[in-house]
C-alpha cells in the first residue's frame, strides 16, 4: 500500500469504481502516511482514525453491492478545523474553543460525507483564521512538506501541508484574504476560492461575513473540480448563499483556450516580488501564449487601494465577531491575532462605511475589466515560503514583513468576491513551490478549471509529492 497516497482523487476513484481498490486499504494507507509524517508537519489537530476506518468499511460494502455514489465515494479527505463536525471538537485553531463540540455538521461537511467521502480529521490553522502563516501558539505551527523549517502559509496551513504531503487526497480550506490560495501556492498544490456565495458557509465559523469563502485544496485541477462539484449549491440556511445553477465543473476541462484573453496588470502585483517568482510568471504567460491565448499587459490603478479597503473591512468585521472573546477572554488569544482584533475594534464606523463605498467603486472597475478580458493573471504570493523563524524577509534588497507580504496579492479578489484559482508553476532555487492565480467573472469557475487544466497539462508539477 506504500504507493496509494500518491494517487490523485480521479485515479483512485476509477479504481474504486472498478472494485480494483478497497476504500479500507486507501484510508489505511493515508493514515499510515499521517503517522509517518505528521510529527514533522503538524498538519492535524484531531485525527479520526477509528471513525475513518469504520466509514471506509461501510463505503466498501456500498461499492461492492453496486451502490456507487460518485467520484468521492471512498476518498479520504481532511477539514480545516473551523468546519463544524457533529460530536467532534472544532477548535478554530484557538484555546478558547478547544472543547467546543458542535451538535451538527456544517453543510459542506454533510455534502462530502453524503457523497461517500471519508473524513480523516481536522486540520491545523492560524488562530480564528486571522493570519497568513499558520503560526499557532496553541497547537504549534504547520510546516511545509518541501522544507519543514518553512511556513505553509495561512490560514489554511494544515490543509495545504496535508494535501501536499499525501496525508489527505484533498481538503477544505477557507479564504477571507487569501487563506486557501496562499498555502496552496507555498505548498505546491491547487486551491480554489469560489465565487462569494457559491458554497454554503452554514456551520463554518466566520471571520468576516462579507468576505469569507470556502473551497477545495487538491493536488490536481480535476480533483479540485470534483470536490467543488460535491459542495456547491444554494443553501437556505446560509443568508449569503447565491441562487445559481450548479454546473458540472469537470465538463469542459478539455476545451482549448485558443483566443482566450488574459489581462496581466503592470503594477501592484509586481511592486514587491522576488525575481525568481517573476521569472516563473513570465514563463507561465509564455506557455499560455503557446496555447493560443492572448496575454496583454494592462494598467489597473484601482489595485493600489486594495489593502486599505480589504484591511478595514476584514478587521472590523472580525472584531465584531470576536467582540465577546476580546472583552472576556483576551488572555487566551495569541498575541498576533489579539493585536489585529484590537485594531479592528478601534476602527470607526465612518472608516468602515468609506471602505465599503470604496469597495463598490473597486468592484465596478473590475467588472469593466472583464468586459474586455476573460481572465486576470497574477502571482499568488510574491515569494517562496520563508523560514518559520523569520518575521521579515529580504526581497530584492528590501526587508519586508512576512505576515502582510503573504496576503498582499490575494486580497484584491476577496473584495470582489470573484472566483480565483491558484495553480503551481515551478520552484525557486531553494526548491520551494511558487503559485499563479487566475481570476474570472463571477460564477465562471468552469472556465477557470478549463484554463488551469490546459496549463497543468504542460506542467511538471501535477500531483507531485515531496519526499519526507
Amino acid at each position: 500500500m506504500d504507493h496509494l497516497h500518491k494517487l490523485s482523487i480521479s485515479e483512485a476513484s476509477k479504481l474504486l469504481y472498478k472494485k480494483e481498490l478497497s476504500p479500507v486499504d486507501l484510508v489505511k494507507a493515508h493514515l499510515a502516511r499521517i503517522k509517518k509524517t505528521d510529527a514533522k508537519l503538524n498538519s492535524f489537530i484531531t485525527i479520526l482514525e477509528d471513525t475513518a476506518i469504520k466509514s471506509a468499511t461501510q463505503a466498501e460494502k456500498e461499492i461492492l453491492s453496486g451502490k456507487w455514489k460518485g467520484d468521492l465515494h471512498g476518498i479520504p479527505l481532511g477539514l480545516k478545523d473551523l468546519y463544524f463536525t457533529k460530536g467532534v471538537p472544532t477548535t478554530i485553531g484557538s484555546e478558547i474553543y478547544k472543547n467546543f463540540i458542535p451538535d451538527y455538521d456544517a453543510k459542506v461537511t454533510r455534502n462530502l460525507t453524503e457523497a461517500g467521502a471519508i473524513i480523516l480529521g481536522k486540520l491545523q490553522m492560524h488562530e480564528f483564521a486571522l493570519g497568513t502563516t499558520s503560526y499557532n501558539p496553541h497547537y504549534g505551527s504547520a510546516r511545509n512538506p518541501w522544507n519543514p523549517e518553512c511556513v505553509t502559509g495561512g490560514s489554511s496551513g494544515g490543509s495545504g501541508s496535508s494535501v501536499s504531503a499525501g496525508q489527505c487526497m484533498g481538503a477544505l480550506g477557507s479564504d477571507t484574504g487569501g487563506s486557501i490560495r496562499i498555502p496552496s501556492a507555498l505548498c505546491g498544490i491547487v486551491g480554489m476560492k469560489p465565487t462569494f456565495g457559491r458554497v454554503s458557509r452554514h456551520g463554518v465559523f466566520p471571520l468576516s461575513n462579507s468576505l469569507d469563502t470556502v473551497g477545495p485544496m487538491t493536488r490536481t485541477v480535476e480533483d479540485n473540480a470534483i470536490m467543488l462539484n460535491a459542495i456547491s449549491g444554494h443553501d437556505e440556511q446560509d443568508p449569503y448563499s447565491a441562487k445559481v445553477k450548479v454546473s458540472d465543473f469537470k465538463a469542459h476541462l478539455e476545451n482549448d483556450i485558443n483566443k482566450l484573453r488574459i489581462a496581466r496588470p503592470r503594477t501592484y502585483f509586481y511592486d514587491v516580488i522576488d525575481k525568481e517568482v517573476l521569472t516563473l510568471i513570465d514563463k507561465a504567460c509564455s506557455q499560455f501564449e503557446n496555447l493560443g491565448a492572448e496575454v496583454d499587459m494592462i494598467d489597473l490603478p484601482i489595485l493600489d487601494h486594495t489593502l486599505a479597503i480589504s484591511g478595514t473591512i476584514l478587521l472590523t468585521e472580525a472584531a465584531e465577531i470576536h467582540s465577546e472573546n476580546l472583552r472576556t477572554k483576551s488572555s487566551l488569544i495569541g498575541d498576533d491575532v489579539k493585536l489585529r482584533l484590537q485594531q479592528g475594534a478601534l476602527t470607526s464606523g465612518t472608516d468602515y462605511v468609506k471602505s465599503q463605498r470604496g469597495r463598490s467603486v473597486y468592484n465596478q472597475r473590475m467588472n469593466e475589466l472583464f468586459e474586455t478580458y476573460d481572465i486576470l493573471l497574477a502571482p499568488t504570493v510574491p515569494i517562496g515560503a520563508p523560514p518559520i523563524a523569520d518575521n521579515s524577509i529580504d526581497v530584492n534588497g528590501n526587508q519586508e514583513l512576512v505576515g502582510p507580504l503573504m496576503a498582499r496579492l490575494t486580497r484584491p479578489q476577496n473584495i470582489t468576491g470573484l472566483p480565483t484559482i491558484s495553480v503551481p508553476i515551478g520552484f525557486t532555487s531553494n526548491q520551494m513551490p511558487v503559485g499563479m492565480q487566475l481570476t474570472s467573472p463571477a460564477f465562471q469557475e468552469q472556465m477557470l478549471y478549463n484554463v488551469a487544466y490546459q496549463f497543468e497539462k504542460l506542467s511538471t508539477m501535477k500531483n507531485i509529492i515531496p519526499a519526507l
